[in-house]
């Protein structure tokens, strides 16, 4: 149910809420950040747009069951127009999406025919529909998401035409809808005069008011003092007065109903919450049964079962490392992304389900749910006995079995790679926005803005509404440069995969970065910097060959992206077209331009791959990119992979090249296994043998130093080991097994 709510405090109280309605005629076209003024999302996506789709761009979009735009008015409305596609070809939309109008904004009915297919196109067909005149509300509404998207746009209501007489009423100039609420507050037994302003919008009839009554819990706090009949001349208005006098604290509630001779809206009726004393009535339970039937490396979606007395809403608080701890303040209006404590704000509405952004794999999520009645300064949480619950995430949601045809030992590995990972579905760089900044780089943070970080330099960008690259001075990075690769000069490059390909693409700073990184290749600065910005520069390396050097956190990062690019990408080339043809092979160039007469350096790239290892979120970013474009980065999943690949040829290295700067792996690991992998140190190991012996365990890091050692003895069997490691730095290490018939090693990342 929507709740039209129109908040007056008088006597001690300070603020005032409203809830507006918009002017017909009225429209959007989603240019910009927010709605007009009475247009109303509903959604679990923090950001329901396309910026690159539209008649033309941006649109609204429609994504997930539940999604509802509303919007409420004041007046006769006439004719709804909207433009409406099928967002995407490929993945043509299915499911229930219905246009609705209503009287009240509780019961709504289909305007025109409810759509449950649309062709697969991106073009926007436009519509139109003619409204009922008593109607006050249309919404567009995802009653059930099946496949694909639905993208709106150019959404416009012309103002009716109202010659009999239309009853509408106002209280100090704002307007309350027919099924409304009214909302005040006054000292308990203080005396609270009210004066509702009765409109007739018609532009003939009279409109003849015969009476009014009270009805409800609290009718009793409530007299009426004006009297009955009474008449409103055409676009004229009258007083209909009230007297609230609480009785005791809290919510008193009671029904208004006007009788009157409007046709579209006898009786009137407003729904009166006013308050006695300083806040709403506490509500009496708690919600219950916290479930998450989604959960992945980088997606959560929870539900719960709403609280017996239906309260107003809910507050949903999230922390990681322990559960919150944190109460909010009663009084206190908080929005998504506010800090309460060290507990952030993940949703404060009645919905009873959510969806948190800024989700890592291998993390524990831990939630707090407080009900709460009230709106503005009124509003009252229950403090004890909130909702709780916690999820891990997955820690890595490699399809079983991905790798089991990669063998580093075999002379056709860089051949396997390449073909497990190419050819694989291409999403489109215009639409990396709405995909990745949208789902996954956004953080939520106060004042209801989000936060996006430069990857390169560190900078964390804040903006309200919807991301835009221009206005947010950011771009999307090619990590291994546009003019670096060989199809660079095909006619059809920015529709190929490695011109879009996600796994690649990064955000950053557009002028103060990546207008400076250029096309220049990625290297150590030594002595003073020529440039730098937050935690990237830009200089001379030690061979005296001018580099971009990112900041430290993500080093590992842009390396497995470059070198993913070689691999994805090497050999032939997509669509249909050989790489020869355009001029050479996906090594790594060693020679860019004559202005830069040098290459980018493979063995800065496997430094940086080991000493800046896969963390949780750059764990996530690989599964997210994976389930949209069914492909992996396997130097994400496998740093190890890069020792074994020459990329100054994109030929095999038999030999580790990564050794003296890394680990040297061992694939013979059938006898023992470790669990959970990744771990924070704490782990198991299961390991079988043929008698009773001695083994040693050690942990070597990177750099080939032994960070753990330790002895013990197993027996005969099955032989569960637990591990706690303390003290030892987040990486990637090799974990040595050593019994009387050698030595074992399993790769074992800490986080």
């Amino acid at each position: 149910m929507k709740k039209i709510t129109l908040l007056v405090l008088f006597a001690f109280m300070a603020n005032v809420t409203i809830f507006a309605q918009a002017t017909l005629p009225d429209t959007c076209s989603f240019v910009g950040t927010t709605v007009p003024t009475g247009w109303v999302w509903t959604s679990s996506n923090p950001t329901p747009y396309y910026p690159a789709s539209g008649n033309p761009a941006p649109a609204a979009k429609f994504s997930i069951s539940g999604d509802m735009l509303t919007i409420s008015f004041t007046t006769t409305p006439g004719l709804l127009s909207y433009d409406i596609s099928g967002n995407n070809v490929g993945n043509p939309w299915a499911g229930d999406f219905r246009v609705e109008e209503s009287v009240n904004g509780t019961t709504y009915t289909t305007v025109g025919t409810a759509y449950t297919s649309i062709t697969a196109t991106n073009a926007y067909v436009h519509h139109t529909a003619m409204l009922t005149g008593a109607s006050r509300f249309v919404r567009f509404h995802m009653i059930t998401h099946t496949a694909g998207n639905i993208g709106l746009d150019n959404v416009g209501i012309r103002a009716g035409v109202s010659t009999t007489q239309q009853m509408n009423v106002t209280q100090s100039g704002n307007t309350i809808l027919n099924g409304g609420s009214f909302v005040a507050g006054v000292a308990v037994l203080t005396p609270l005069p009210i004066t509702f302003t009765v409109q007739n919008l018609g532009t003939v009839g009279t409109l003849n008011v015969t009476g009014a009554t009270l009805s409800g819990p609290a009718m009793a706090d409530y007299a009426i003092t004006s009297s009955f009949p009474f008449a409103v001349a055409p676009v004229g208005n009258a007083p209909l007065a009230i007297t609230f006098t609480p009785s005791a604290a809290g919510t008193r509630s009671a029904v208004l109903t006007i009788a009157n001779d409007d046709p579209t809206a006898n009786p009137y009726i407003i729904n009166l919450n006013c308050m006695g004393g300083t806040s709403a009535t506490e509500p009496t339970a708690q919600p219950t049964a916290l479930t998450f039937p989604v959960n992945k490396s980088y997606r959560l979606i929870a539900n719960f079962t709403a609280a017996a007395g239906t309260p107003d809403g809910y507050l949903i608080l999230r922390k990681t490392g322990s559960a919150p701890t944190d109460l909010p303040v009663d009084g206190t209006v908080y929005t998504r992304g506010d800090m309460i404590g060290t507990s952030k704000v993940v949703a404060s509405n009645a919905a009873t389900g959510f969806m948190p952004n800024d989700i890592k794999s291998n993390t524990q999520y831990f939630f707090a749910i407080y009900a709460y009645n009230g709106v503005g300064t009124f509003r009252n949480y229950l403090l004890t006995s909130p909702l709780t619950g916690s999820v891990t995430t997955s820690g890595t949601m490699i399809t079983a079995g991905y790798y089991s045809g990669i063998n580093t030992s075999a002379p056709t590995f860089v051949t396997d790679l390449h073909n497990l990972v190419s050819p694989h579905t291409v999403e489109l760089y215009s639409n990396y926005g709405p995909n990745m900044m949208n789902y996954l780089y956004q953080r939520d943070t106060t004042g209801g803005a989000h936060v996006a970080t430069c990857s390169y330099s560190g900078e964390n960008i804040t903006y309200i509404g919807t991301f835009d690259w221009t206005t947010n001075n950011m771009s999307r990075e090619h990590t291994y440069c546009q003019s670096w690769q060989p199809t660079v000069n095909d006619p059809n490059f920015t529709s190929r995969g490695e011109y879009n390909d996600y796994h690649m693409i990064t955000p950053v700073d557009q002028n103060n970065v990546n207008a400076v990184r250029s096309n220049y290749p990625l290297g150590i600065v030594v002595g003073t910097p020529t440039y730098t910005y937050m935690g990237c520069k830009k200089g001379l390396d030690a061979a005296g060959h001018m580099v971009f050097e990112p900041r430290d956190a993500d080093k590992g990062d842009a390396a497995r992206c470059m070198l993913y690019q070689c691999i994805c990408y090497t050999g032939t080339g997509t669509n249909g077209n050989t790489d020869a043809t355009y001029g050479g092979s996906w090594s790594l160039p060693n020679h860019i331009s004559t202005a830069i007469p040098h290459g980018q350096n493979q063995n800065v790239l496997k430094t940086w791959n080991i000493l800046d290892p896969p963390d949780n979120f750059e764990i996530s970013r690989n599964d997210f990119v994976d389930s949209m474009q069914n492909n992996r980065n396997p130097f994400i999943d496998h740093p190890e992979y890069v020792c074994h690949i020459n990329f100054d040829s994109m030929l095999y290295a038999a030999n580790n090249t990564c050794l003296g700067m890394g680990i040297n792996e061992n694939t013979n690991t059938d006898l023992i296994t470790l669990a959970p992998n990744p771990n924070n140190g704490s782990f198991m190991i299961n390991y079988s043998s043929l008698k009773n012996e001695k083994v040693t365990m050690k942990l070597v890091d990177m750099l080939g130093r032994t960070v753990y050692s330790n002895e013990t003895k197993v027996n005969t069997g099955g032989n569960p080991i637990d591990m706690n490691i303390q003290n030892v730095s987040k990486g990637i290490y090799s974990f040595e097994f050593t019994t009387e018939s050698g030595t074992q090693s399993q790769k074992l990342v800490i986080q």
